[in-house]
């Protein structure tokens, strides 16, 4: 028999895909990525949203002021900033973000798709094409939140819709453009990245590794199991965990981590999200470690983003170690709480200090 990994220690990871808020919200989780990961891709859905270079400097400016006040130590965590990509975006506005350094993709939501997403894309091969040549000829990804959102398709199929009415068109009419499906959730999806043409890459979520659609309504109705993209049957979960753990480059590591006040999940609307950066590591370590793959987590969490990015790998190190994690029932957030993904529950991997 093989023997049990006790200890893992890996190249710094990157997290290719996070939500921060703003302002209280902002200042209360920015510790909790900072404490496990080099960089993050930092999703633009804001109030307003992050729409042109000048506000992406101004929030990454709050986001380091944050850092700042949270103790992080000067360089040892960098946001990645990234614009929120309108019917209005211009190629101009492109050329400015690519030129600021620090913009590193632009975001499509379709128009409400998800949390903050009312002013997306509407007409994305129509008003929306100067901006995407402008991203393929200066080699700037487009993250696409890859779901439909006519009321006539249903919601466990969105994933799949998108693929066939949005992925295949973009991708013949912008062969060259990378392109990041952002939080893939399905067989469907893990089939077209792994076969799609061109610089295609997929982010793949913990939760999505770990629970399927039946962790929203054991005992009734759980509001902190619930995301968009949804999650799905047993089949797609199966299969993202054959992607993630394959050492196919194309997949990579991206929390969407989403913090939202506990009044806002648990009411009679509450909105979609899961609060991962607290315990995202040790979430991942436990997926990987189901399956005896924990050889493949350095270069699903470290490698194969920066390589898709084209950055560097991190500098140092972080270790995990085979020991009970027990998950707080609920988190400081501004004047409210946060409650994190499986809060109460034991994990068996723990970030080692």
């Amino acid at each position: 028999m093989p023997s049990v990994i006790d200890s893992l220690t890996l190249i710094r990871p990157d997290d290719w895909h996070l939500h921060l808020r703003d302002g209280a919200v902002l200042q209360a989780v920015v510790g909790d990525t900072a404490r496990q990961f080099g960089r993050a891709i930092i999703m633009p859905n804001l109030k307003p949203p992050v729409v042109n270079a000048e506000l992406a400097g101004a929030y990454r400016g709050r986001i380091m002021a944050a850092l700042a006040v949270a103790g992080v130590e000067p360089g040892a965590f960098t946001p990645l900033m990234t614009l929120y990509l309108t019917d209005n975006t211009s190629a101009a506005e492109i050329t400015r973000a690519v030129e600021s350094g620090f913009v590193h993709g632009v975001k499509l939501y379709p128009a409400g798709a998800t949390t903050n997403s009312d002013a997306g894309v509407t007409d994305l091969f129509g008003r929306c094409g100067p901006a995407l040549e402008a991203m393929q000829k200066h080699g700037l990804p487009l993250l696409v939140h890859g779901e439909v959102t006519d009321p006539a398709i249903d919601l466990f199929d969105r994933e799949a819709v998108f693929i066939d009415k949005v992925m295949i068109p973009l991708r013949r009419a912008f062969p060259a453009l990378k392109v990041v499906f952002e939080h893939l959730t399905t067989k469907n999806g893990v089939d077209y990245v792994t076969d799609a043409e061109g610089p295609v890459g997929a982010t793949i979520t913990a939760h999505h590794l770990l629970y399927n659609r039946n962790a929203i309504f054991q005992g009734g109705i759980r509001p902190h199991w619930y995301c968009l993209p949804v999650l799905k049957r047993e089949t797609h979960r199966l299969a993202l965990v054959e992607a993630a753990t394959s050492g196919n480059t194309r997949f990579f590591l991206g929390t969407d981590s989403a913090p939202h006040p506990r009044g806002l999940k648990e009411q009679a609307c509450g909105c979609a999200g899961c609060y991962t950066a607290l315990h995202a590591m040790e979430l991942y370590a436990t997926a990987f470690d189901s399956v005896g793959r924990l050889d493949a987590l350095e270069g699903f969490a470290s490698r194969h983003g920066p390589a898709f990015y084209g950055l560097p790998l991190n500098q140092g190190t972080i270790t995990l170690e085979r020991s009970a994690y027990d998950i707080p029932q609920e988190l400081p957030l501004g004047d409210s709480t946060v409650v994190p993904l499986a809060a109460g529950e034991s994990l068996p991997w723990r970030l080692k200090a």
